[in-house]
């Protein structure tokens, strides 16, 4: 049986077929061309702050798709983006396209980087003769570019860079902004109303206050700020900003340390008017009224609150320890010093019956010049509404203690278990100030105890916790005697 040969015009007409077919299939394999979306396309932003360095971010953005497949590339996102957390939607639009894959670049455009990125590629070395000012080039292999560049250029090893390195390109994963970029599917074309949102450290924030005492220290004026700040590699503009206080449960990593943020405290000033505030779940969500721009590595204070004339309490307050009940103590004129609290409810009442976030509070008072002069800090937790907040300020300089045990024994007991002992003690306490003051002083006094001698009548504040009221009149002293009977 014989084969015909195909003629010369059949086998034209399939090789025009095949190499049609392969071309389609070539073009059809072929990458989407990318669409990126700046910040120029940004119809609005809002950010959600918490407390523990973690923020989240919505960015609606107005976006052109094609009918099918899609590569869209959304850059100056959150540079410290957590991208499992990204979600894209479609506001104009809901459901109309589908994605299929994201990429979050954040390998960033740096001369060392893009050195790193050719590491066993060629590249050309341009150098100028320093006389005649004329250019040679020459392709040299990048050998290493860890710590410092190695060449092999022609037959020989080079280090460090002989002359201007002049690159091919730059490789599609080396952005020159966080860039995040999803493969998507639209079933129409147009422009759609998009909106970005995702979780993303480098942003946080943390409350300030600056607190003033009127010249008898019986009321104060507060103002609150809000420290933000960012440094997440992107900047926020015209945002609408709200933060969350409380303490927000998260699942972290092992061996994963949270990096506190230190901002600038502000100087005591008026402050503007007070954030909204709401309810929200467990916790407490501050709305600022008007929208506000976060710069990429900036720190910016924005007012909390203010309230003028809060009622204060000013306290002296000398403290003991434990232990000395226990054993017998020679130390004689054991110095004491006296801290100063001063402390203020947080009530409608007192001009202030708002929710307080966790920060630091500083106190001013004015001098005989009109001065306002710094006394003292001290950190506070969330207070809610109705609570009291208390304050160290420090220690007296005029107000003084010496104690000194006066006596001990120890007693037989009632049964082998239990140890008795009987103490007494003599607390003297100074005044050089011009006017009297009263202290307050506490002892942290163990186990079963009973008092069975005392100068002055003292209170139990609490199970193990015996506290007198002494007054000291200006420029004198008064002391405090008791004796007291401790059971273990």
């Amino acid at each position: 049986m014989s084969v015909t040969a195909p003629s010369p015009i059949a086998l034209a007409v399939l090789t025009l077929v095949l190499a049609a077919a392969g071309a389609q299939a070539q073009l059809a394999s072929a990458p989407k061309p990318e669409r990126r979306s700046t910040l120029d396309d940004q119809q609005s932003v809002a950010i959600t702050i918490y407390n523990e360095n973690l923020a989240l971010v919505k960015d609606a953005r107005k976006v052109t798709l094609d009918d099918g497949a899609n590569r869209l590339a959304l850059r100056d996102v959150s540079a410290r983006m957590r991208p499992e957390t990204a979600q894209l939607r479609s506001l104009s639009n809901p459901g109309s396209f589908s994605l299929l894959e994201q990429n979050f670049d954040f390998d960033l455009l740096t001369p060392a980087k893009l050195l790193e990125k050719y590491v066993g590629r060629t590249v050309r070395v341009v150098k100028t003769h320093p006389t005649t000012g004329a250019e040679s080039s020459e392709s040299a292999l990048v050998l290493s570019a860890n710590g410092g560049v190695v060449l092999k250029i022609g037959d020989r090893i080079e280090t460090g860079v002989p002359g201007r390195i002049v690159f091919d390109g730059v490789p599609p994963n080396l952005r020159d902004r966080p860039t995040l970029v999803t493969e998507l599917v639209s079933r129409r074309a147009g422009t759609q109303d998009m909106e970005l949102s995702y979780l993303t450290g480098g942003l946080s924030w943390k409350a300030d206050y600056v607190a003033e005492l009127n010249a008898d220290d019986s009321a104060l004026d507060l103002n609150g700020w809000v420290t933000l700040t960012n440094q997440s590699g992107t900047t926020y503009s015209n945002a609408k900003l709200q933060l969350v206080a409380g303490d927000v449960n998260r699942v972290r990593e092992e061996l994963r340390m949270a990096k506190a943020e230190r901002g600038i405290a502000p100087a005591p000033m008026a402050a503007a008017p007070a954030m909204a505030q709401e309810a929200l779940f467990e916790y407490h969500l501050y709305t600022l009224n008007r929208p506000t721009t976060l710069a990429e590595n900036q720190t910016k204070q924005v007012a909390l609150l203010n309230a003028s004339g809060v009622p204060v309490t000013k306290q002296l307050l000398v403290s003991g320890n434990d232990h000395y009940y226990r054993t017998s103590v020679g130390e004689i004129g054991q110095k004491l010093k006296a801290g100063v609290f001063v402390e203020f409810n947080n009530r409608e009442a007192s001009r202030l019956g708002l929710p307080l976030p966790k920060g630091v509070v500083r106190v001013y008072k004015r001098d005989s010049a009109g001065n306002a002069q710094f006394v003292g800090e001290d950190r506070i937790d969330h207070t809610p509404k109705n609570e009291t907040v208390r304050l160290h300020l420090g220690d007296a300089f005029d107000v003084t203690a010496d104690k000194k045990q006066t006596d001990f024994k120890r007693r037989e007991p009632t049964n082998k278990a239990s140890y008795v002992f009987e103490s007494a003690y003599e607390i003297v306490l100074r005044n050089a100030k011009t006017e009297a003051v009263t202290v307050t002083v506490r002892e942290p006094v163990p186990a079963d105890w009973t008092m069975l001698e005392e100068s002055q009548k003292h209170t139990k504040a609490a199970a193990g916790t015996a506290e007198w009221r002494i007054n000291v009149p200006a420029g004198g002293s008064t002391t405090l005697k008791y004796r007291v009977l401790v059971r273990f």
